[in-house]
């Protein structure tokens, strides 16, 4: 193991490099095209031995994707913002193939206007899709949630296609300490891919093919995987800290048990957050972190159990649903009976945002004046 200095973009194209992806299709979408430059500089190099697909648009990148993993070949891809616009009824497709193919998304605010920071109206799109869905909090988780993923996503009990989102700039551009897995050890985390259902001339079968009435029996599988992934995330998660060291689980929690107010949030911003939390507990105001790690499957039981008798939780939301208000808040309200529950729309397309805001949301969330506030 070896300890580089590298952007969120190199841990991403590390994650496909140790993971032994065969195939990747790809196009170039500002801020995650540097996935791609990497990952062509180590094919020049022979440093990886894969499928290097160029196309023309990211919705064919994400059908090439899904035909490749469909024939049994490890998969790998990565977008942002519009570009995940427009692979979106692709996505559909992969999961209601059962399809185990990772992606990584840059987040980035949707346009118009345009703009090129971040936020995760892109990645919320996907809730609903059927895709296992993981938010890193800095490269090195966005590296190992790769490796993670493909393990989890393989299992018989899930096989269903995972995204790891980055925040864009945020992460993509900007350079961590991180530490890269020996390949040996990796290969021993993550055997092989044989899976026992693909596109084989020599076996000639349907995937895919119209179930009229049937569907809604389809849809449900992939509902019942989502719910199986929970164990398997977590079993995962401690394998991985038992080999490499860093543990992981579907939620991280932060000076929670005696906090009176807690902050839900997810991704990068969640950093911030913490340095927040013991700035406020200087100043005598007791808050918490509760981070999600994956949204989808959403952990409800692991939220609830996190949240105990805080009186006061105060939702980060660095997307908004124009009309509704954030997208995490109504997930996390479908949780907590009788709580204060702020929510608090920041930094939506990059806004910058600091611990002080933070400091400022927490006495709003205790005051209980209103419900709503953007920053």
């Amino acid at each position: 193991m070896k300890t580089e200095l590298i952007s969120g973009n190199k841990a991403a194209a590390w994650g496909a490099r140790l993971s032994k992806v065969q195939v990747f299709p790809n196009f170039p979408i500002t801020p995650q095209t540097e996935i791609i430059e990497v990952m062509a500089k180590w094919l020049a190099e022979g440093k990886w031995k894969g499928e290097w697909v160029n196309l023309e648009s990211e919705h064919s990148v994400l059908s090439a994707a899904i035909s490749s993993q469909a024939t049994g070949a490890r998969t790998f891809t990565a977008s942002s913002s519009q570009g995940l616009m427009l692979m979106h009824e692709m996505h559909y497709v992969a999961s209601g193939m059962r399809l185990p193919l990772v992606m990584v998304n840059c987040s980035r605010g949707l346009a118009a206007p345009i703009t090129l920071w971040s936020d995760h109206n892109d990645i919320m799109t996907l809730k609903n899709s059927g895709w296992l869905m993981f938010f890193a909090k800095n490269n090195q988780e966005v590296l190992d949630s790769i490796i993670q993923a493909y393990k989890i996503s393989e299992n018989k009990k899930v096989l269903l296609p995972s995204i790891i989102n980055m925040d864009g700039f945020i992460l993509s551009f900007t350079n961590e300490p991180t530490s890269i897995p020996d390949q040996g050890k990796v290969d021993k985390f993550l055997p092989k891919y044989k899976p026992d259902v693909l596109l084989d001339v020599n076996r000639p079968m349907s995937l895919g093919v119209p179930v009229l009435e049937k569907y809604m029996d389809y849809r449900a599988q992939v509902h019942k995987a989502q719910l199986n992934s929970i164990d398997v995330i977590k079993k995962v998660g401690k394998e991985y800290g038992k080999i490499f060291g860093r543990t992981y689980d579907t939620i991280e929690k932060y000076k929670t048990s005696d906090a009176k107010v807690i902050f839900v949030s997810v991704g990068a911003h969640s950093t911030t957050i913490e340095a927040a939390v013991d700035y406020t507990r200087k100043r005598g105001l007791k808050a918490g972190l509760l981070r999600l790690r994956t949204l989808r499957p959403f952990p409800r039981d692991d939220i609830k159990k996190a949240l105990g008798s805080c009186e006061n939780i105060a939702v980060i939301d660095n997307n908004i649903s124009p009309g509704f208000g954030g997208n995490l808040y109504s997930d996390i309200c479908s949780v907590v009976d009788r709580k204060n529950v702020a929510n608090f729309i920041i930094s939506l397309g990059g806004k910058e945002i600091g611990v002080k805001n933070f400091e400022e949301m927490a006495k709003k969330t205790l005051k209980n004046k209103k419900r709503f506030w953007f920053f």
